[in-house]
């Protein structure tokens, strides 16, 4: 296919289009060929912008690629006296393999429905080259399609994500005495401006707190994560060692979901610690303490 003289099968660029593609199938981006009510909600769904690659149902048939510009109007029918459960899907439908389609005339990727599935159906029927965009939950004796009846079905192909590592050493002891039931941005090195990719839409962020100090009395505090607004989950520093000084090491670990808000921007994460007043302990931390933030941010769709 690369020189020249040559004639080569279709099968040339479906398999190479499979091996870019690594073998996946999906929609290429996050919010490619969302299924939508129409504009007017009535017996029918819109796909919108986007692309995907359909990886071939029979064996070593190799990928497509198919796309859509602009919405695309997708009829749906009607229910009876019963509810019924369709499936969207953009469906290949290659004469070399299935159906009699003519290539020179017809539509060999088009968007279709699949009628009567089950209402936990997630996969498009075994033997059909397609990926599914949704399912349609319609309860009986309807001609319109809302959007509490769609549930969407897309994956991405392959998902695209980042990983940044961050650190951080305090330079003096900075102390956390109690104060019970305050939370504090503390320690304040543990700060660091994060660039949230566009595309995102989960950030998986590990906080190491290594060499943490205790001192005075037995420690009982919670540590959470901050990216911007968004909280992680609490994690507790429970030290019952009495009034010793003692270094300890405290991993934070969470996955938080990301708004359109933040995507595109540069948010601050940090960590914030509340002391517990059932204790009388105090944290610290020094220049024998090291700070590690390890974010990692995924795409999905939206």
């Amino acid at each position: 296919m690369m020189v020249h003289g040559g004639t080569h099968p279709a099968r040339t660029m479906r398999m190479m289009i499979r091996d870019m593609a690594r073998g996946s199938q999906g929609v290429t981006e996050g919010n490619d060929l969302k299924v939508k009510p129409l504009a007017t909600p009535g017996a029918g769904v819109r796909v919108g912008d986007g692309s995907g690659t359909i990886r071939g149902a029979a064996a070593w048939q190799g990928s497509y690629t198919q796309y859509n510009v602009g919405d695309a109007t997708v009829p749906i029918a009607a229910t009876g006296a019963n509810a019924r459960s369709d499936l969207v899907v953009l469906r290949i439908e290659d004469p070399e393999y299935e159906g009699n389609r003519d290539p020179a005339a017809d539509d060999i990727g088009y968007f279709h429905v699949v009628s009567g599935v089950s209402a936990t159906a997630t996969a498009v029927p075994a033997g059909m080259t397609a990926i599914p965009l949704a399912r349609l939950d319609l309860p009986a004796n309807t001609a319109t399609v809302t959007e509490a009846m769609i549930t969407d079905l897309r994956q991405i192909a392959n998902p695209r994500r980042t990983r940044v590592l961050h650190t951080a050493f305090p330079s003096a002891l900075s102390r956390m005495v109690n104060s019970a039931g305050v939370w504090a941005n503390w320690p304040a090195a543990a700060s660091w401006a994060v660039a949230v990719p566009s595309w995102a839409v989960t950030a998986k962020i590990v906080v190491t707190v290594a060499g943490l100090r205790m001192d005075s009395a037995d420690v009982f505090a919670s540590m959470q994560t901050l990216l911007g607004s968004d909280a992680g989950q609490t994690t507790a520093i429970d030290d019952d060692q009495g009034a010793n000084i003692r270094r300890s090491t405290v991993v934070l670990a969470d996955s938080i979901p990301l708004s359109a808000a933040v995507r595109g921007t540069t948010q601050t994460l940090k960590l914030r610690t509340q002391m517990s007043k059932s204790e009388t302990g105090n944290l610290g931390v020094d220049a024998a303490t090291s700070l590690i933030a390890d974010v990692e941010f995924t795409e999905g769709v939206i």
